[in-house]
């Protein structure tokens, strides 16, 4: 579009709405950003630009556009984080991303907290490499360097370089393994024709009232998968299932929110939906924005601003909650 400027004598002319010197309208900026940070690939971003306005906006100026966008999302990863977070849920994401020619697999550490008033915080992301020991270690430190404190429980999938970490890092917390995962695990060695009979036994172990009863049907139920000729799922059930029981010391309010690791399973499925359409990253440093940028965008949504579950019954005794109950 061009513009008729009035030249005025030692008054500098600026319009309403375009300010001195800018070529382009700062919402046009924000809107390419968003399109990029939304998982549209940058030749779709072209296309768009070229449908819209007549002239396709380069790979160039979007990248330079997206370093803008960076520089904000660098200073929310790496905020200071305050008060308690009792329930922490980890996982990992893995995406595609170029190296020396050739494609490899880069993993995004995530860790969402649950805080004192029962809200979900994501506590933040970082390149994980191949989730080693050293990088949830590296992780963990950096968290309770930013100010993580007060974690009782973190709850993930099994994996041996974060299990040899917790003790290090947090030495006072616990750790769950997602019981999605653990039966997922005992799936894998279990026919096809003969999973639905033992998801269900699997099912009943979580479904008792204490600790005690579980691990006493755990037994039964090893010894019918062993009787069921399902030597490899009954070994698994053995050696697996005390850690996957940790909930049931917690209060029975929040078991159906702690025993999994579904609130940061469904963040994963809507990172993997937005990085799509990109393929394989430049390098992880992009990949990490992007997740990032995606994971900014749900905490902004009420998913960040509701409460996940009442702490009430985990900092007070059952006897005052009931109180509280009656008064009220």
């Amino acid at each position: 579009m061009e513009l008729k400027v009035p030249k005025l004598k030692g008054i500098p002319f600026e319009t309403a709405i375009i300010e001195r010197y800018r070529r382009r309208e700062s919402s046009v900026e924000e809107a390419l950003i968003e399109m990029y940070l939304a998982g549209v690939s940058v030749r779709r971003v072209e296309d768009i630009t070229e449908a819209l306005w007549g002239t396709k906006i380069s790979p160039g100026t979007i990248s330079n556009l997206n370093k803008k966008a960076y520089e904000h999302i660098e200073t929310w990863r790496t905020r200071p984080l305050s008060g308690d977070y009792p329930y922490v849920y980890v996982d990992g994401v893995y995406l595609k991303r170029s190296w020396g020619g050739e494609i490899q697999n880069v993993s995004i550490l995530v860790a969402i907290g649950v805080s004192q008033d029962g809200c979900r915080e994501i506590l933040g992301a970082a390149e994980g490499m191949k989730e080693d020991r050293e990088s949830w270690r590296s992780f963990f430190v950096w968290l309770k360097e930013r100010g993580l404190t007060g974690v009782r429980l973190i709850i993930g999938d099994k994996n041996l370089g974060m299990l040899e970490t917790i003790p290090e890092v947090f030495p006072d917390a616990r750790y769950q393994r997602c019981t999605v995962h653990f039966y997922r695990n005992i799936f894998s060695v279990t026919p096809r024709n003969k999973m639905k009979a033992v998801a269900l036994m699997l099912k009943a172990i979580h479904a008792q009232e204490s600790k005690e009863a579980a691990r006493e049907k755990a037994l039964q139920i090893s010894e019918k998968l062993q009787s069921m000729k399902l030597a490899k799922a009954a070994k698994k059930v053995e050696d697996g299932i005390e850690e996957t029981l940790t909930y049931m010391d917690f209060p029975t309010q929040h078991w159906s929110r702690i025993r999994t690791n579904n609130t940061i399973e469904r963040l994963n499925r809507e990172i993997k939906r937005r990085t799509k359409a990109i393929g394989a990253f430049p390098d992880g440093q992009s990949a990490l924005m992007l997740v990032c940028a995606r994971l900014r965008h749900v905490a902004a949504t009420s998913w960040g601003a509701r409460r996940y579950m009442n702490m009430d019954h985990l900092f007070k005794p059952e006897e005052n909650l009931l109180s509280d109950i009656i008064a009220g």
